[in-house]
């Protein structure tokens, strides 16, 4: 689509942090975007990124070479910041309220801002897409932009890790009318930024609460399920979720144990055929993140599992299993998604993707 001179110019709002640091490993040489900018809070500012990341770098590949020389700079500093990029992805770690307003600051720059961050998710007309789900709700830019008084800066985001291993699936499940469910997430520790060495306490051990969570698990697919409707997205009625989130001892995969009730009665077949045909406009515009299977099913009694599954479509794909008729609701599964890489960065560098191929990141 673009050859490497066209590539757009990205900077990284909060580079330094796990997600940050997976924006970077996942974006190197990504064939439309180029990482010239890093951003983090001021006692990074000045520094190489390599010497301001440094014994902290958290993900099994090097760091990139073309990021280590790279100079910190202030994430406060939003104008300086703003004018060497074509857009930026936001992993900031500071409270709601800074990075609402930081976030709405670079967008009013005339910046993009595409967001890891749960700040924005219920903004009203900022939309929160899954991209091969619910594209459709890119159409509130246009009010958001009217709002901000900026032509070409506006927020996206993308919804909680959390969500990612069972929303798809009852979206894949439509025709068949979920209305009730119960879903258990099995949650890694690489979603609150953490590896074992930071946490030894994690190890061999369950803690039964993230703060915050079961609610965002509960509400976040209904917003995902909305309609635009006079600029702004309604949230969908249904269906009722009630969930409770573990934090486990594992470092990347968020796992789901899920039961569905039915208003029309489907086959296992039906279900299994409906998950692995299901797909959006990431695959059919085949953007360069898209997994080619968005959806697996695995026949195994034992899987899907971390350690074989966590992976698949390299993190961008959700892997199902175990499917069966329950005898208090209709029908379980378990799913699994990778939470740092479909969950964090991937998804929002896919939700940037197909937000370029639309026109609105230019």
């Amino acid at each position: 689509m673009r050859d490497r001179e066209k590539r757009l110019k990205v900077g990284i709002l909060g580079a330094t942090g796990m997600v940050g640091q997976r924006f970077i490993a996942l974006l190197e040489d990504h064939p439309w975007y180029e990482v010239v900018t890093v951003a983090a809070s001021p006692r990074s500012a000045g520094k190489t990124y390599e010497e301001a990341v440094g014994g902290r770098w958290k993900m099994t590949t090097p760091m990139p070479e073309a990021v280590k020389k790279l100079v910190v700079m202030d994430v406060n500093e939003v104008e300086k910041v703003s004018a060497g990029v074509d857009f930026v992805f936001s992993a900031v770690d500071m409270s709601k309220e800074e990075i609402r307003a930081i976030e709405e600051a670079y967008a009013k720059t005339e910046t993009p801002v595409v967001s890891n961050n749960s700040a924005h998710r219920w903004t009203p007309d900022v939309p929160m897409v899954v991209p091969e789900v619910n594209p459709e709700h890119f159409a509130v830019i246009d009010s958001q932009k009217k709002r901000l008084g900026t032509t070409r800066g506006f927020i996206a985001v993308k919804p909680n890790c959390s969500i990612q291993s069972y929303a798809p699936v009852l979206t894949a499940w439509k025709d068949f009318e979920p209305y009730e469910v119960v879903a258990t997430t099995y949650q890694a520790i690489s979603g609150a930024g953490k590896t074992f060495k930071d946490w030894p306490e994690m190890e061999g051990n369950i803690i039964p609460y993230i703060g915050g969570e079961e609610e965002k698990s509960e509400q976040e697919p209904l917003r995902i399920w909305g309609r635009v409707e006079d600029g702004v997205i309604v949230k969908a009625e249904e269906p009722k979720i009630t969930c409770q989130c573990i934090r486990v001892p594992v470092l990347n995969g968020h796992t789901a144990a899920v039961f569905v009730k039915f208003r029309k009665k489907p086959t296992k077949e039906e279900l299994i055929g409906k998950l692995t045909a299901f797909k959006g406009l990431p695959q059919e515009l085949k953007l360069p993140s898209a997994p080619a299977q968005f959806i697996q099913y695995l026949e195994e009694d034992n899987r899907p599992q971390v350690s074989l599954d966590v992976d698949f479509e390299k993190g961008m794909g959700i892997s199902v299993g175990r499917l069966r008729e329950d005898t208090v609701y209709d029908w379980k599964f378990v799913g699994l998604s990778h939470n740092t890489v479909r969950g964090a960065a991937g998804g929002a560098i896919l939700c940037a993707e197909l937000l370029t191929a639309q026109g609105y990141i230019k």
